[in-house]
């Protein structure tokens, strides 16, 4: 039988012996084996903090971020060849979607994410602090690619999406990563693993792969490295406080499944919208990817004199639900992983009749379509009912993960929330409720638990994307139980895998070392307007000092009534006893455009091919008639953009520091301006 390869120390390889067999979720048969024995996970971890980690970290961000959209183009023409192989792990085709295109979604989306930082290896996090009365030391915080490898361990229900979400973000940060997939599924992973390695585009050691069991990988890491888990809280916290983690202050990242819940809003009815949503969106949760997602819903709370009309309409879209074989088109619900993970559901479920019963489905049998129910890992969605939810535990602390949920009843929103909060910390749960007050208490009252609430009615229900769908750019993770920690999130994530270090020292030397001009800093100063340089010869620091101008009571009334803006303040026949302002002052968009009319130099054209966005605009002080105004204005910060089309002009974003300065020479407004500026070489 054909071995699954490892990817290690740039080549694939088998494990020693004969492994560990793996096997169809929906036919039983034999696929392949899974081995690591002979590898030394000491000598693989060396491999990326040497290899892969230099690569990566002098690489910038934009960089990084064209890499990862080129591999999401690339995977995205593999899509036949990794559907075939999921439906194998008993997914149909909804379910594969989810985690197949939805995980090179993420690539996508980090590599847009790109555009939120600077054109560098490293980047700045936050303001800058001023230090002293007169600003000659300033401090400032820096994020630095950490010197290690990420290891993730990923759970068996997403072998694509679980691999992808969390290598998306440590790659944008300039760290490797070893991917250690559950190895029910791993055999999907390590399909989409080979062909991102055929696909030449990430450098060597930036991404290994181990097929099988991992056991004493945790022995050889250090305070560089950072870890992801996926999977159950059990096994997490044991990872957690391995000696090696709690004695190197290892970074863990730990998402645990959690006993999610959904609450029915006081203002609902049958006759509502929200009722049918409400409705679907359990179903749908019970039955997507047969209930193996640390999302499902599990508790199910409704108002206690709504409960019967609920559990009727819910009896009757389970029953409208085709199980069996995922490639025939009538299904929608396919099988567990595997015969293992029916057998773990089972033993859980047992626990949990103990205080509740079954109103759908059974345990022992299952009516499936173009498959066998006997070999392969079905099971009937099974919905229970628990009349005293505040007296049980077990529905609280047990979680049976897969097509089970349980109905539960509340007599008030407070309980609800009580109730809610007993699972102990969940990756996320769901209101429904078209009432702003109920959805408005219970995302205060549960927030604290939970790592996402999604607040579902009428008006977001086609475009919402589902209780149990992470985002990219939204933190995934939770409290307590769900495992303390947070993934994705955006530039948050990003975060996750780069050092933050304080820099202090004089505003030349922050502008030197963080490649971003600092106010303060000496301008460079060369006769030459920067808008007549193109992307390529503008240099961090270049600057102006502008010609003055003075406020006259004729340029205020005149921009009053072009703007239509007759602001008491603005106005010379207002009484200003009692105001913030000694006499008739200039508005601020006034000074502001004005301040353009002082650094824009537009006469002639130039590269300089548009003004798209003001950033951090700031008035700090008053300006009367009879005042100067003058412009200093420095070239802040450059990124550089790849272009959409072949078509497109070759340019990059510059963003300009504009400090308005006044005839004491006091900062009146500040400002940040962001241009579009061609390149001088076109390609």
């Amino acid at each position: 039988m054909m071995q699954l390869e490892n990817y290690i120390l740039g080549k694939w390889i088998k494990g020693d012996g004969e492994g560990q067999t793996l096997y169809h979720a929906v036919t039983g048969e034999s696929l392949v084996t899974v081995s690591t024995k002979g590898i030394d996970f000491s000598t693989v971890l060396h491999f990326a903090r040497q290899k892969g980690n230099p690569a990566l970290r002098k690489m910038t961000f934009q960089e990084r971020g064209i890499m990862l959209r080129a591999l999401a183009l690339h995977l995205r023409e593999q899509l036949p060849k990794f559907y075939q192989i999921s439906y194998q792990t008993g997914a149909t085709k909804t379910d594969s979607w989810v985690d197949i295109e939805g995980g090179i979604g993420n690539l996508f989306a980090y590599a847009s994410l790109r555009r939120k930082f600077s054109n560098h290896p490293y980047c700045l996090d936050g303001e800058y602090h001023s230090l002293g009365k007169l600003n000659t030391f300033i401090g400032q915080h820096l994020l630095i690619p950490k010197e290690g490898v990420a290891i993730h361990i990923n759970a068996y229900n997403f072998p694509v999406w679980g691999m992808l979400e969390k290598i998306a973000v440590n790659l944008l940060a300039g760290m490797p990563a070893i991917v250690k997939p559950a190895t029910v599924t791993s055999y999907l992973t390590e399909a989409v693993f080979r062909e991102i390695i055929q696909s030449g585009i990430l450098p060597e050691g930036a991404l290994q792969l181990i097929c099988g069991n991992a056991a004493g990988i945790l022995d050889h890491i250090d305070s560089q490295d950072v870890i992801t888990f996926t999977g159950s809280a059990i096994t997490g916290q044991k990872l957690k406080s391995h000696s090696k983690v709690l004695a190197e202050n290892v970074p863990f990242t730990m998402e645990a499944d959690s006993l999610n819940a959904i609450v029915l809003g006081e203002d609902v009815n049958p006759d509502m919208p929200e009722w049918d949503l409400f409705v679907k969106e359990v179903k749908k949760e019970m039955i997507s990817k047969c209930g193996q997602k640390c999302t499902a819903i599990r508790r199910i709370f409704v108002p206690e004199n709504k409960i019967e009309d609920v559990q009727i309409s819910l009896v009757k879209e389970l029953q409208d639900v085709i199980i069996g074989n995922p490639l025939n088109e009538k299904v929608r619900m396919g099988s567990l992983a595997g015969l293992n993970q029916r057998k773990e559901v089972k033993e859980q479920l047992l626990k949990l009749l103990a205080s509740s019963q079954i109103i759908y489905g059974s345990m022992d049998s299952v009516s499936v379509v173009d498959a066998d129910a006997n070999k392969g890992a079905f099971m009937s969605p099974i919905l229970l009912m628990n009349q005293q939810p505040l007296s049980s535990t077990a529905v609280h602390e047990v979680e049976a993960f897969g097509p089970v949920s349980t109905l539960m009843p509340y007599n008030s929103l407070q309980e609800a929330i009580a109730l809610v909060k007993l699972g102990k910390g969940s990756l996320v749960s769901s209101i429904v409720t078209n009432n702003t007050s109920i959805a408005t208490d219970y995302a205060i009252g549960a927030g604290s638990y939970h790592g996402r609430i999604l607040v579902l009615n009428r008006t977001c229900s086609k475009e919402n994307t589902g209780h149990g769908s992470p985002l990219p750019l939204l933190v995934h993770g939770g409290p307590g139980r769900a495992g303390g920690s947070e993934e994705m999130g955006g530039i948050r994530g990003v975060k996750h895998y780069m050092q933050r270090v304080a820099i202090q020292g004089s505003p030349d030397m922050i502008t030197a070392i963080s490649k971003i001009y600092q106010p303060g800093a000496t301008g460079n100063s060369d006769g030459i307007h920067p808008f007549k340089k193109y992307f390529e010869e503008l240099e961090i620091g270049d600057q102006i000092l502008s010609d003055k101008r003075v406020i006259t009571k004729g340029d205020i009334d005149a921009f009053a009534e072009l703007s239509g803006d007759h602001f008491y303040a603005h106005l010379a026949e207002t009484d200003f006893q009692g105001t913030m302002f000694d006499k008739q002052v200039a508005h601020g968009y006034f000074i502001m455009s004005a301040a353009a009319g002082l650094f824009v130099d537009g006469h002639e054209k130039n590269p300089v091919l548009l003004n798209y966005g003001i950033d951090e605009l700031r008035f700090t002080k008053p300006v009367y008639v009879g005042t100067s105004i003058q412009v200093r204005f420095s070239c802040k910060e450059k990124i550089s953009q790849s272009k959409k089309e072949i078509s497109d002009i070759d340019k990059g974003i510059v963003k300009w520091l504009v400090e308005i300065l006044d005839n004491e020479n006091e900062i009146v407004g500040i400002a940040t301006i962001l241009t579009m500026v061609a390149k001088l070489n076109q390609e």
